[in-house]
């Protein structure tokens, strides 16, 4: 415990570098900031730094998340030691010892996971299989159609429930269907780690039965939109009665599934990908029932693996760590017992992190930062060339009802009702995942609860609500190189101020700005004005499609589009925010950075990072972010200040003619 206590205590002090919030350790000076601001200020990390052969990537998010992960070990490791620990704090820190309990593990074997197979193994019809699906809904085994709680999006006032396309173990439908020698190959690494699953779960033929799996998981590719065709939130906005549904997708017992779901009385769904549901219904039916059994088989054993003995965890790692990932070892068994912990009662660790990890200063700090944000956003819009007066009327009011949430919820979740033992942990995951689905099914019929969150306070993350209207900033995320509460203001404006004017600018990006003040999917905008947005949005897909991360693999500019509008105007209106902050007054120079160099370097050395191909390779099929570097240059070639701040003329690599520039909002 005292060595883990000095790594906290060091990792704390990783940044105080001075007051200017810039590690200059890390500076390439043999790059400019006018040819490629991102390698001038990572460029030296980046040479040197190897990543940590248990990870498939690593940078400054990642240090934070390591940091929050160590955090929240020593805290669980605490409640696990206390003998007199009650309430949340015995959950935590039993859920963590029956996972850490490796020996249980390997003496037990598959026997936790009997039930499941035989269930599998038993099933005589098809009536059995829709029953099935429907009441494995809170179960750890991906299914081809998944059904969950949502907000409605034309209603936000209430609760809807959803069926969305799923059953994919891989990253994308691309993995299954995509003839780059990249995806051959991981199919081929996938369809053996199924016949390894079969092979240590005794099963016969476990070549043919893999195949088998592997052949129906493909036809579920087949039917699935791609990502780019399910961001549109009007196309995936099905609402449907169950009769409705049935003449959809005939010839299943829905009523069956629905029931064993727990939603025999729900009168209305929205089916998101309704094409899909409608294949997924035909194959159902004429698929052989033993190909669905072998489907269903191998993903009860690819779902449990993690929390079986060490073949399973072996053979699952091996897939999706070496293989799919690239990263050589296996991560450390205590920092996948976090993870699990965090997966299943990651408020009541929450909890205990804000308690120890939060003070209430950095509150105040970041609502003066979002203050200053939401200023200038409203100057941005009011300032907008592009748009006409009712439009910029409609999004004046739909910012002046941003709710902000910063830190960590007003009211935590109550995990009374979850039963956790030292000695089961196959039955934890279980009753931990049943305990998060009744809760969802809970919320059916009640007024939408605003002051839940989406994310823990020990996540390093943040993130926009359109059905509520909402940013969100959990603690964690509130430290350096982000947020540095005794740093001068220019870096703080370009790294927490950047990522927060980033989570504003998603209600305004080009799925957030179809929903209204409200949280509604409602059209407010002028033909006029809505068609010269798209005009802009397009460029900037251009912009980013020319960049090429992975040798024939460059970035997709229309499933990275909102994220990349995000970086963009997060990046103009931190900066206008930070020229607020000075209230006129000239800022100070430090170690020889003027404040707007220091800003746009604060910007760029919040996205230090190096991944893994394999891992890259997963990112450009199914991420809808950009690669960090291209993060980094993307949005600050388009700022005049950037030009400014460096003097970037033509010539420079980073130069781009005023008319150029994409500005958005």
């Amino acid at each position: 415990m005292k060595a883990l206590a000095l790594a906290l205590f060091l990792a704390g002090q990783a940044w105080a570098h001075g007051v200017s919030g810039i590690d200059t350790a890390n500076f390439n000076a043999q790059v400019r900031p006018q040819d490629d601001i991102y390698l001038a200020v990572n460029g030296k990390w980046l040479d040197t730094h190897e990543i940590p052969a248990s990870e498939s990537w690593d940078g400054a998010f990642k240090e934070l998340r390591d940091l929050s992960e160590a955090r929240s070990r020593s805290l669980i490791e605490t409640a696990s030691a206390k003998k007199d620990a009650v309430g949340n704090e015995r959950k935590t820190g039993d859920l963590y010892a029956s996972f850490m309990d490796e020996g249980a593990a390997e003496k037990l074997g598959l026997k936790p996971i009997e039930t499941d197979l035989q269930a599998v193994t038993m099933l005589s019809s098809r009536v059995e299989l829709a029953r099935l699906l429907g009441g494995w809904q809170s179960g750890n085994v991906k299914l081809p159609i998944g059904l969950y709680v949502n907000i409605d999006a034309k209603n936000a006032t209430a609760y809807l429930p959803e069926l969305y396309q799923s059953g994919l173990a891989m990253p994308d439908r691309d993995y299954y269907l995509g003839k780059d020698a990249r995806f051959v190959k991981m199919r081929e690494a996938y369809q053996s780690y199924l016949a390894r699953l079969f092979h240590q779960a005794g099963y016969a033929q476990p070549d043919k039965r893999a195949k088998r799996a592997m052949a129906l998981e493909t036809k579920l590719a087949q039917l699935q939109r791609s990502r780019v065709e399910n961001r549109d939130p009007q196309k995936t906005y099905n609402k449907m009665t169950p009769a409705q549904l049935a003449k959809l997708a005939p010839k299943v017992d829905w009523r069956g599934f629905f029931t064993a779901a727990g939603m025999a009385e729900v009168g209305e769904f929205n089916v998101a990908q309704p094409e899909y549901v409608a294949g997924v219904a035909k194959l159902l039916q004429k698929e052989p029932l033993l190909n669905w059994q072998d489907y269903l088989i191998a993903h009860i054993l690819d779902g449990y693996a993690p929390y079986l003995n060490k073949a399973m965890v072996d053979a699952r790692f091996d897939f999706y760590g070496k293989a799919l990932s690239g990263t050589p070892e296996q991560r450390p068994r205590w920092k996948r017992g976090v993870q699990l912990v965090e997966s299943s009662l990651g408020e009541a660790l929450g909890q205990l992190y804000v308690a120890k990890h939060f003070p209430p200063e950095n509150k105040l700090k970041m609502q003066e930062l979002v203050g200053n944000l939401m200023q200038a956003y409203r100057q941005s819009i009011d300032g907008l060339s592009w748009m006409g007066p009712q439009t910029k009327q409609a999004a004046q009011l739909k910012l002046s009802k941003y709710m902000l949430k910063i830190g960590y919820p007003e009211h935590w979740r109550d995990y009374a009702g979850l039963e956790i033992k030292a000695d089961d942990l196959v039955g934890n995951v279980k009753r931990a995942n049943r305990f998060d689905y009744q809760w969802q099914l809970s919320h059916l019929g009640k007024p939408v609860d605003r002051t839940e969150w989406g994310m823990t306070p020990q996540t390093v993350n943040a993130y926009y609500n359109p059905s509520q209207n909402e940013i969100v900033f959990p603690a964690a995320i509130l430290q350096p190189p982000f947020f540095n509460a005794e740093a001068d203001d220019a870096a703080n404006y370009g790294g927490i101020g950047a990522v927060i004017g980033h989570e504003i600018s998603h209600g305004f990006d080009d799925q957030g700005s179809q929903y209204d003040a409200d949280g509604n999917l409602r059209d407010w905008w002028t033909a006029e004005d809505k068609a010269r947005f798209h005009e802009l949005a397009s460029k900037l897909v251009a912009q980013y499609e020319a960049y090429e991360p992975l040798p024939g693999k460059h970035i997709n500019g229309k499933l990275t589009l909102g994220e990349n509008i995000a970086d963009n105007v997060g990046l103009q209106i931190a900066y206008k925010a930070y020229q607020l902050s000075l209230a006129d007054k000239p800022a100070p120079v430090i170690d020889g950075m003027s404040g707007d160099q220091r800003f746009f370097y604060g910007f760029a050395q919040v996205w230090r990072g190096k991944m893994r191909d394999e891992a890259l390779l997963q990112r450009l099929v199914s991420d809808p972010h950009s690669p960090e570097a291209f993060r980094a240059i993307g949005a600050t070639s388009n700022s005049d200040a950037f030009q400014r701040a460096f003097a970037v003329k033509p010539g420079d690599k980073m130069y781009k003619p005023e008319e150029g520039r994409i500005r958005i909002w």
